[in-house]
């Protein structure tokens, strides 16, 4: 029976486990939106596979100026961030761990104080969202987005790629395509979000244009061995709604199954909270993905270990409890309790509640 710490093939990867760190912002970049030698420290004590994840993937990284939405979160469109990104994996890699990064564009999940010029957010359709962002002054509603231009679209199919190449170049194993949680690929899938006309909107198919370019494009430039890819069906997170998800994401899911990709990864349930929100049939839709399938939300051990040996998911990915928990595979092996989460520290700020949780003795 196969379980959660036995090895698994992720593309070119062999990894030592199935317990994957789940992407987490954390918004403390320095500046230009750089990594720090703090968020080297934070992802290096998470990286040994024998104790902590057997995969990590980076909290969502802007491919652009333009897909920036939280005060202080890292981008992989600089040099200077590259650089910044490689002295992450560098010591990522000297643990023994691997490691992708998350690619994101928040679309019109953003504010005016964030963009260049004070531009609008970007968007399928020019309708605010009902939520809220991270800046300066704390938490603020969204600012009214635009409309993309057609003549637009192809540009941030290219940012998306050009990100891809610059995640090999600071050694990243591989990239996450961030499709999830109510960001820009996600806005365009679901028709709470785009009300468009043209070949991007309406019918599903063309719902789904935008998000098959972006991945094309992708597993062309750096292979699809190395392009995992994030979903989240039912979440309401950043007023994401589609009158028929099931449909929507049987057909997102039949498209990039033929890609051959590294991991399929999907949020189950509303993200970072019920499980349950919404009906939907997550066996039909893991049945529609030849390759590996990450599951997310609310597990614990015992879920996952009955989710592996039923053949339901094939990785599982936790969140909270690695931002608290440094060793977290050592506790779930153990069964050792977990150290309880500073929720007041999560956004922002320096080393506590960031890399002062303390492993087992």
């Amino acid at each position: 029976m196969t379980t959660l710490f036995d090895p698994i093939r992720l593309g070119d990867l062999l990894l030592p486990n199935r317990i994957v760190m789940a992407p987490l912002t954390r918004n403390r970049a320095g500046a230009g939106q750089t990594p720090t030698p703090l968020m080297v420290e934070y992802y290096r004590q998470r990286a040994n596979p024998a104790t902590g994840a057997g995969l990590i993937i980076t909290e969502a990284s802007q491919i652009s100026p333009m897909g920036q939405g939280y005060l202080d979160t890292p981008g992989i469109h600089t040099a200077a961030q590259i650089a910044g990104w490689r002295a992450v994996t560098d010591a990522v890699h000297a643990q023994g761990g691997r490691i992708v990064i998350q690619l994101w564009h928040v679309g019109r999940i953003s504010h005016v104080s964030l963009l260049p010029g004070g531009a609008a957010p970007l968007a399928p359709s020019a309708i605010r969202a009902r939520a809220k962002t991270f800046v300066k002054d704390g938490f603020v509603d969204v600012s009214e987005p635009r409309a993309l231009a057609a003549d637009e679209l192809p540009g941030i199919v290219e940012d998306y790629r050009i990100a891809a190449r610059n995640a090999i170049a600071a050694g990243f194993d591989g990239v996450e395509v961030h499709a999830a949680n109510g960001y820009l690929l996600d806005q365009f899938l679901r028709d709470g979000s785009n009300r468009r006309t043209d070949a991007y909107g309406g019918p599903v198919e063309n719902r789904a244009r935008l998000l098959m370019e972006v991945m094309r494009a992708v597993t062309a430039e750096i292979g699809a061995v190395r392009t995992g890819i994030r979903l989240s069906p039912v979440t309401p997170a950043n007023d994401a709604s589609d009158s028929d998800p099931q449909t929507l994401f049987n057909h997102v899911v039949e498209q990039l199954s033929p890609l051959g990709l590294m991991y399929c990864h999907v949020i189950e349930g509303a993200t970072g909270a019920a499980r349950d929100f919404a009906p939907f049939d997550w066996e039909a839709l893991r049945r529609r993905f030849e390759g590996p399938w990450m599951v997310n939300n609310g597990y614990d051990r015992a879920l996952a270990d009955e989710v592996i040996a039923r053949g339901r998911g094939d990785l599982v990915a936790f969140g909270k409890p690695f931002i608290s928990n440094p060793d977290l595979g050592r506790r779930l092996r153990e069964g050792a309790p977990l150290n309880p989460l500073r929720q007041q520290l999560l956004y922002g700020g320096g080393a506590e509640g960031y890399t002062d949780y303390p492993a087992l003795g």
